[in-house]
């Protein structure tokens, strides 16, 4: 997570203008429809301050009661239009603003699934849950009403400013200077809200990724009785976001004040010299009220500019990280990778291969080895070793940092991700199954999977031993990560679904090391349909379970320190037969 929020921390990334190109013109339809109805509804609220003048200087001193009924008309008129444009204005832009919404949400959720492993290993998955479902919401402030308001806004500014002139030119440049000023303080306070606004989608996707972490966790958590220091940290999440929250609060507030005051200032002015105006003929009782109330309407869009402005910013901001998400290189974007693979062999071969995880720590070093097509390669070392790494990298999961790694004689780092993973079965040692029913996560890899399919592979793992006895058999629901099963039975459902895969090359990964005797037994007969006539690479603890593998490679230090068969490595009493050994005084 932390290269994230080291990368350009405060520089905002995506400017108005890109922000118009990349959201706004491509909605520029909806959003020159929405500024019409808000000139309409703007306009029509015109009419009560326009019209009130003529309501004080010419109907009631010449007691006109046709004129006043046609004010009334004119006036009850324009309170319709504005009613009909203000809903106009929620119902399609704020319901497109949803909509756009959603289609970002699912834009950002491809690129994330898209991008390399070594991404999910550094970033909490609470953390990216809440940049896919929060850093988007700010667009509606673009597509929705905030935008078209903050025109709208600018639109009555100008006009009653306009009719103010006509009305006093003196009393309307007495109000200007108070708004520019206020307007000077607004765009500071801008400058400083954003880096907030960012800090704060930063600080809330760490404490959404650690809350979601709590809750994943809460066994080991209760098991330790950790209760206390789990809320502790979290206490001190929330403690974060509150404080930054603070801090926009306080900028908000502060623009909020300095409008009341500086604003208040200049009505007071208003009436002062209004007032003087009016004893000296100057002005009408008709043009003071007319004035007064479009002095509201020019002031009120203003200090709504404010709000509305907070609200771009913030929405700018969220927009800064989800373009930060959506810059990252996806795997399938390295054009080197251009190589399709098309009927598989399964030949794999490592060439002098190298890889590390920080900069000067070695996992591996110059491995080389060769799995021939069908054959089984099995993988024993103490822990830390290096077996992960290569299955890893095996499963194009990892990518070398020196030497090759070649499939079917092409060079795995140019061959096209999607068309290798499609010949690829792989069982880990962590298994993850999706919420949902055992039946669901066995087609997980070919959900249009024939019955015949379905219930094939569940006869070769063996699933069928422990499903027969539930009352709902494969339709069984096994709760998050399959927490209702054993583990056991998660594992033998993890291989029903690599078998169902029908995969050329099978990678197991510590594939029995959740199993008691009893299911072990079983999976190894299920293994060994499993592997048959696929490329299979084995790692295991238990080096009884390797015994018929065409190749037993030991790994020590990122090193190849032995090779064989079972029997040739028995004979040389090494490593591999001391591993041995030990086991089985076990």
């Amino acid at each position: 997570m932390q290269h994230l929020k080291d990368s350009k921390k405060n520089k905002p990334k995506v400017s108005i203008l890109k922000a118009f190109k990349t959201i706004i013109w491509p909605k520029r339809k909806l959003v020159f429809l929405g500024l019409v109805l808000i000139v309409l509804s703007r306009l029509s609220s015109l009419v009560l301050p326009w019209k009130s003048k003529a309501l004080l200087d010419e109907v009631i001193p010449n007691k006109d009661y046709d004129q006043l009924y046609h004010l009334l008309f004119i006036v009850g008129l324009a309170i319709l239009v504005q009613s009909i444009t203000s809903f106009l204005l929620t119902r399609i832009l704020s319901v497109q603003a949803q909509f756009l919404i959603s289609e970002l949400r699912a834009q950002v959720q491809k690129k994330v699934v898209s991008l390399p492993i070594s991404f999910f290993d550094n970033t909490k998955s609470g953390a990216l849950v809440s940049r896919i479902m929060s850093d988007v919401e700010g667009v509606r402030n673009l597509i929705g009403t905030g935008l078209v308001q903050l025109v709208g806004g600018t639109i009555t500014a100008v006009i009653s400013m306009i009719l103010l002139i006509q009305i006093s030119p003196s009393m309307t440049f007495f109000v200007l200077v108070p708004v520019a000023v206020f307007g000077i303080v607004a765009l500071k306070a801008f400058k400083y809200i954003r880096p907030i606004f960012r800090n704060r989608g930063i600080i809330n996707a760490d404490v959404k990724g650690r809350l979601t972490e709590t809750l994943s966790g809460v066994r080991v958590i209760k098991a330790f009785n950790a209760e206390a220091q789990e809320n502790k940290t979290f206490e001190k999440g929330v403690d974060k976001l509150f404080q930054n929250v603070k801090k926009s609060l306080t900028a908000t507030a502060f623009m909020t004040s300095s409008a009341t005051f500086l604003l208040g200032i200049a009505s007071t002015g208003i009436m002062g010299i209004g007032g003087y105006k009016i004893m000296t003929g100057e002005l009408t009782v008709g043009d003071f009220l007319s004035f007064t109330l479009l002095l509201g309407f020019m002031i009120a869009p203003i200090v709504q500019m404010s709000n509305i402005g907070s609200q771009l910013t913030e929405a700018l901001a969220g927009l800064d990280r989800t373009e930060e998400l959506m810059n990252m290189p996806a795997e399938e974007d390295d054009l080197q990778r251009s190589i399709v693979i098309e009927n598989m062999k399964g030949t794999l071969v490592f060439d002098n291969v190298s890889f590390s995880y920080e900069a000067g720590k070695e996992v591996l070093n110059n491995i080389s080895f060769q799995v021939p097509s069908g054959s089984v390669t099995a993988l024993v070392g103490s822990s830390g070793s290096g077996k992960s790494t290569i299955a890893g990298l095996s499963a194009t999961f990892l990518n070398p940092k020196s030497g090759k790694i070649t499939i079917d004689n092409q060079d795995m780092s140019k061959v096209k991700l999607s068309s290798y993973r499609k010949y690829l079965g792989v069982v880990l040692q962590d298994e993850f199954l999706f919420e949902g029913t055992i039946k669901e996560n066995i087609l997980f890899p070919r959900p249009n999977a024939s019955e015949e399919d379905l219930q094939n592979a569940v006869k070769a793992a063996y699933v069928n031993e422990f499903t027969d006895r539930f009352e709902k058999g494969l339709d069984t629901l096994i709760g998050e990560r399959g927490v209702k099963l054993s583990g056991g039975q998660r594992q033998r459902l993890a291989i029903a679904r690599a078998i169902l895969a029908d995969p050329k090359i099978i990678i197991l990964d510590e594939a029995t090391s959740s199993l008691d005797t009893e299911s072990e037994s079983l999976i190894q007969k299920s293994l060994s349909e499993l592997v048959k006539d696929r490329t299979t690479i084995v790692i295991a603890h238990r080096l009884s379970t390797i015994k018929q593998a065409d190749q037993i490679l030991v790994i020590e230090t990122g090193s190849i320190v032995e090779r064989g068969t079972h029997e040739e490595l028995i004979a040389t009493k090494g490593r591999y037969f001391d591993l041995f050994t030990y086991q089985s005084k076990i």
